[in-house]
This record gives C-alpha cells, sequence and structure tokens, in this order.
C-alpha cells in the first residue's frame, strides 16, 4: 500500500477547529491526530472497508470494520419482511450515532452484525489527549453517518449554465470570496463557524460541521452575510456579469455524510447525499432570482446551553435565529457598522378584531410541485440589514413581488 503522508496531512488545520482537552498543547494534539489518521488510514484500505462502530480502550480503540457492502448484505440477508424492516432500523441507529458504543453495546452490534472487533492500540489515551469531539470526527473520516438534523444552504447562480466558460470562473470566484468574506464578520464575534462546501457546478452547498441548535442558528447568519456581501460586492461593480445574481435555499433534514477516496486518500471535506439535498434541489428549481426560500421542518436539536433535546419546526428555529442575531449588531458591513438585522418569513398583514390593518403579519407557507410531480412546502424568507450609516441591504423577496413564484398558499399561519 502507498502511503502518501504529505497529503493526508494537509488536512490537519480543520480538525484544529474541534475543541481540545483542557491543558492540551496543539503540537501535542497534532501529533495524536496524525498517529491515529496514520492506523485508520491502513485498516480503510484505499475505500475498500468502512468504521461501523467503535469504542474505547484505555490506550487504543476497538472498532467494528467491514467492507461498505456489509450495508447492503445486512439487510439482504433478511429471512423476512419483519426480519427486514428490523435490520434497517438497526442500521439506521447505528449509523445516526454521534459518538461511541458503550462496551456491552459495541458487543452486541458485533454480534448482531457479524463482525469481529479489531483492536487499534495507540501511544496515549485518546479520552484524554485527544477528546471525544476530535475524536468522533476523526473516525467519522473512515465511515458513513446518518444525520438527522443538519441545516443545509444552497445557493445558486441565476442564469450560470447561459454564461461563457470565462464569466462562470468569475462569478464562482466572486461567490467563494462573499463565503470567506461572510465567515471572516463571523469570526471578528468570535463565531467560529466549521463550515464546509461543495459545488453544484452552479453554486455551492455549505453546512456545519458541528450540529445542533447554535451551530444551525450560525449557518442561517453565515448565508445571511453572504448574500449581503454579493449584494453589495454587485453594487460596487461595474463589469455586467462579474457577480452572480443569487436565489438560495436553507432547510434542515437528513443525510448520509461520507468520505470519497480522492487518490490514495479519503478527502479532507464531507459529502452529503439524502432527503435534505434532494429538497433543496428542487426548492432551488422553482425559486425566483434574488428569492431565499426557507423548507418546511419540524426536528429535534441538541440545545447546546443545556445539553437538552429540543423540538424546533421552521418557524420556531426563524425565531431563534432573530433573536441570536442580535449579537451581531456593531458587525462591520462595507464600512458601516449594523444596527439591526431583521430576517422573518413574509405573508400579509392580520387584521384586528374590528377588521383593521394590525402591525402583525401572517406568514404564508407554499407548496411548490417539482419535476416529477412531487410536492414540497416552502416558506419565502427576507433579510433586512441596516447599518448606521449608508443604505440599508435588503435581501429577498416581498411577499408582495411573488407573482411569478410558480407554488401555491397552502396555509396561513
Amino acid at each position: 500500500m502507498i502511503d502518501d503522508t504529505r497529503q493526508r496531512k494537509s488536512w490537519l488545520d480543520g480538525f484544529m477547529a474541534y475543541p481540545m482537552p483542557v491543558g492540551s498543547a496543539e503540537a501535542q494534539v497534532r501529533r495524536n491526530v496524525s498517529h491515529l489518521d496514520q492506523r485508520l488510514y491502513s485498516l480503510w484500505n484505499l475505500g475498500e472497508n468502512l468504521i461501523y462502530a467503535w469504542t474505547l480502550l484505555p490506550r487504543g480503540l476497538l472498532v467494528l470494520l467491514a467492507p461498505h457492502t456489509l450495508l447492503i448484505e445486512f439487510v439482504g440477508e433478511a429471512t423476512d419482511e419483519t426480519e427486514s424492516r428490523r435490520r434497517s432500523a438497526l442500521l439506521q441507529e447505528l449509523l445516526a450515532r454521534r459518538t461511541h458504543l458503550p462496551p456491552d453495546d459495541f458487543a452486541q452490534i458485533a454480534s448482531e452484525l457479524r463482525v469481529t472487533p479489531h483492536s487499534v492500540d495507540l501511544p496515549f489515551s485518546p479520552l484524554d489527549d485527544l477528546g471525544l469531539p476530535l475524536l468522533a470526527a476523526l473516525v467519522e473520516r473512515y465511515g458513513l453517518r446518518l444525520v438527522e438534523d443538519r441545516a443545509v444552504i444552497l445557493l445558486d447562480a441565476v442564469g450560470f449554465s447561459l454564461r461563457p466558460p470565462l464569466h462562470q470562473v468569475v462569478q464562482l470566484n466572486s461567490l467563494s470570496c462573499s463565503v470567506n468574506a461572510a465567515y471572516a464578520r463571523l469570526l471578528d464575534r468570535e463565531i467560529n463557524i466549521n463550515f464546509a462546501r461543495t459545488t453544484t457546478g452552479d453554486g455551492f452547498y455549505i453546512w456545519n460541521r458541528m450540529r445542533g441548535v447554535a451551530a444551525n442558528v450560525e449557518l442561517y447568519q453565515l448565508m445571511q452575510f453572504i448574500l449581503a456581501d454579493n449584494a453589495l460586492a454587485s453594487e460596487r461593480t461595474s463589469l455586467p456579469g462579474a457577480v452572480p445574481q443569487l436565489r438560495a435555499c436553507f432547510h434542515v433534514g437528513s443525510h448520509y455524510e461520507f468520505h470519497q477516496s480522492e487518490g490514495l486518500n479519503p478527502t479532507s471535506f464531507s459529502y452529503l447525499v439524502g432527503p435534505v439535498t434532494i429538497e433543496l434541489a428542487r426548492m432551488i428549481e422553482r425559486a425566483l432570482p434574488g428569492q431565499i426560500l426557507v423548507g418546511k421542518f419540524e426536528t429535534q436539536m441538541i440545545d447546546e446551553a443545556d445539553g437538552r433535546t429540543v423540538t424546533l419546526d421552521s418557524l420556531g428555529f426563524v425565531q431563534r435565529a432573530r433573536e441570536l442575531t442580535r449579537q451581531l449588531n456593531g458587525v462591520s458591513l462595507a464600512g458601516a457598522e449594523i444596527d439591526s438585522i431583521a430576517c422573518y418569513l413574509t405573508g400579509p398583514p392580520r387584521h384586528d378584531a374590528e377588521g383593521q390593518l394590525s402591525d402583525a403579519y401572517h406568514i404564508r407557507e407554499y407548496e411548490l410541485t417539482d419535476k416529477h410531480g412531487q410536492p414540497h412546502r416552502v416558506f419565502n424568507a427576507k433579510i433586512n440589514i441596516h447599518r448606521r450609516a449608508g443604505r440599508p441591504v435588503l435581501l429577498g423577496l416581498r411577499d408582495a413581488d411573488l407573482q411569478g413564484f410558480a407554488a401555491r398558499v397552502a396555509a396561513l399561519r
């Protein structure tokens, strides 16, 4: 087996974004990560094997290592439909687990899958010298994970495929610059999003590697600043087509996450495939130029503030995002400090008991139909950024601007 150590070390910086054990020296943590990665890399065997589960040893790990075809074989060997469903549910639960298994559960799963555990001996304590968040992220690089509560952004450049190739390159670079600028602004407020992205050809899927309510809200905030930077860049340039006109979709849902082989190594970034990316792709097909859509969802997320699991739907999530966005007041945007950011879902004004217009608004829930005839529920979103100097940055489309939106009103909240 060829071991290209220099290539595999290039991803180390990304792992340093995870919390490290208190009192640990970064240089030593890097050496520990590199050592464990080399051990896992040899077991991975150029992508033939996956790690399906793991548990801790005082000086190492026990892992369940098997070919990726186990996923199909385990379910396919079921003798009846009931057993097939049970095995599918077991795999779903196993792949959705965020960390290691207790020893007894690990032994039970090993027996169920008929896989002999493999010992990974280490010259350090993985729990004390790496910590669970970093350790779990490293093992995931050589496995497959089901994530139920991941927020994902899809940004799409309008009319991109009709542009000459040189214009396409310039537009994608402009969008990349806006992503980086938005990330830098959040860093100014010590919001360190461990974000990942993958290109769709016309734009990007972007997600936060971290999970939970705060991580998903931070991604929503990142989307706000990406769109704002893009809008301001469009105002500054005099070159037609140099900056893409965007449409954006935001959704929370489930997906499988994995690392493809790149040369002789797993990629440093993960790929997503599953319901959340499919929903976003269908939403973006119907979105108008400049529009922001939020998919309809209701899912459980971890609230990092107290460790509890909370259930949030689209409306509750945007409300949470609006409350937490106040921390961004004062951030500089195009040389002017932000006074306030208003993010909300649109709809018509409400009427009071006397039939008079009030200051409150309904929220319209839309249903759009994709090219396969399947329905998808969405909300139209607006983001208004007010600055202490300069004009406000108004993002998204107003409720009154949706005449061309190919969707029907499904409900009024």
